[in-house]
């Protein structure tokens, strides 16, 4: 029993002494040893509040107004309403009669920073694309009034300027979006549910996401809260230095949210300021290699670009490209896929000379052309939606209204959003989601081709289109109403 309990009492003092000498050892080791036992290492400060000090006054959040012309009937109107097909028109005018046009007013709030002190002001293009007024705040509760500059509704970002005073803040430096890893920190600043300056704090969950929101989708993730309101608003590195424009929420996501990448607004900074945004074209149609594509074609994996079509006319027709050619590089620089070819070449200044590598029938071409002007790069300070005598609103067929409406993005022609009640397309029982294919016979593309053929008819009484409605093609004749 005495030779057990000897041992016992020499096992705890050789204990004690062991974690006494630890704990002397990382005493004297000092902050070195001490930080690599943290999750963190340097990187995360103790408390966020000298960051948000330092960026808060950048800041502004937005209040916009919209006036709407509207009739107070207009939900029952609708031409794809169920009361007006149960009840009729009649026993709406028998018990309403001709109500006339109102007016209402719509107001949204969001979010942007200060980018130059000459009161430029970056934000996203859906905060002010329909904006009739709009107001920005400062931290310290002054107001402005703001006018739009210049949008770019496909990559969402717009620029608005206010009239600086003394008292406007200074711009807050644009960093490196480039240079950001998957982990590094970040600082959400924002207006989110109206609620005032914000900051919400995560770290990039990810690069380069593509979310479906444009043709040029290249999105930084991160888990910092991003709320409704906050769109617009700026994503901080713990620099100080605006890394991000915060854009997009996953609805019934936790921890999801988007920011556009500040590298890809800067690119286009120069043409925002002069109220127009102009990309390279290229004229094709292009689609990715599949498997299975990749098999057929004798390829031997699934990189490069596959032209599906080529525009009559355009620089690659002119070129010599060809249905059935596949892209593989794009001015020195491998081409992986069809968002990678597409933000390549819109990256491009049109008018400039480019080798476009290629495979066909199984040999390595090189082919130089200069790069067109995108048809419907016609992104000015008005809005992207086009309404017209005819009482509907139209619109290109984005990768959003395609999703919504239920059609296929590679589809061509013009998309109804709205129809006005009472008016020539109500009459022809126009619905939003219907495709506008032809007007006066001439082929639609989009709303570039839409507005010059309505245009060269706006002589007649009367408007011929050529409808697709689900899987059918209908004729209609829009007629004018008497003045």
């Amino acid at each position: 029993m005495r030779v057990e309990s000897a041992h016992k009492k020499a096992v705890a003092g050789r204990t004690v002494v062991f974690f006494l000498s630890l704990l002397l050892f990382l005493g004297a080791s000092g902050p070195a040893v001490q930080a690599a036992f943290s999750p963190y290492g340097d990187s995360a400060p103790p408390s966020f509040a000298d960051l948000a000090d330092k960026v808060k006054d950048s800041v502004v959040n937005i209040s916009t107004t919209q006036v709407i012309k509207g009739h107070p009937l207009q939900p029952f109107l609708r031409p794809d309403s169920p009361f007006r097909e149960f009840f009729g028109d009649e026993f709406f005018k028998k018990f309403f009669g001709d109500v006339p046009q109102g007016k209402m007013k719509t107001h949204s709030l969001g979010s942007g920073v200060v980018i130059d002190e000459t009161g430029l002001i970056l934000t996203n293009n859906h905060v002010v694309e329909k904006a009739d007024e709009i107001k920005i705040k400062l931290q310290n509760g002054k107001e402005y009034d703001a006018k739009v500059v210049g949008r770019d509704p496909k990559t969402d970002l717009a620029l608005i300027k206010a009239q600086p005073d003394e008292d406007f803040p200074k711009a807050a430096p644009l960093g490196d979006s480039d240079s950001l890893r998957v982990g590094d920190w970040v600082m959400a600043v924002g207006n989110p549910f109206g609620l005032g300056h914000t900051v919400t704090v995560g770290i990039i969950s990810a690069k380069g996401r593509i979310i479906g929101a444009g043709p040029y989708d290249d999105f930084l993730q991160t888990d910092a809260a991003i709320n409704p309101g906050n769109s617009g608003g700026p994503l901080f590195n713990m620099r100080g230095e605006v890394v991000g424009i915060n854009t997009a929420i996953v609805a019934r996501g936790q921890g999801i949210g988007f920011a556009i990448p500040i590298n890809m607004a800067k690119e286009l900074l120069p043409q925002l300021k002069t109220g127009k945004v102009i990309r390279g074209w290229l004229g094709v149609m292009i689609q990715d290699i599949t498997p299975e594509l990749a098999e057929s074609f004798g390829l031997k994996d699934a990189k490069g670009v596959l032209i599906s079509d080529v525009v009559e006319g355009s620089p690659a027709d002119k070129a010599g490209l060809e249905t059935g050619d596949i892209v593989v590089e794009f001015n020195g620089e491998p081409v992986e896929n069809a968002h990678d070819l597409s933000r390549k070449v819109a990256a491009t200044r049109p008018e400039t000379t480019v080798k476009i590598g290629i495979l066909r029938d199984g040999s390595r071409r090189t082919i130089k052309l200069q790069l067109g002007t995108m048809p419907d790069e016609e992104m000015v300070a008005g809005p992207a939606v086009e309404e017209s005598s005819w009482g509907m609103s139209v619109q290109n067929l984005t990768e959003e209204l395609a999703s919504r409406f239920g059609w296929d993005p590679s589809e061509r022609g013009v998309i109804i959003t709205d129809v006005e009640p009472g008016s020539p397309a109500a009459e022809a029982k126009l619905l939003p989601g219907d495709l506008i294919k032809e007007v006066n016979r001439k082929k639609i593309q989009n709303l570039r081709d839409y507005n010059q053929a309505v245009k060269k008819g706006e002589k007649k009484r009367s408007l011929l289109l050529l409808i697709k409605r689900g899987e059918h093609t209908f004729y209609v004749v829009l007629q004018a109403q008497e003045e």
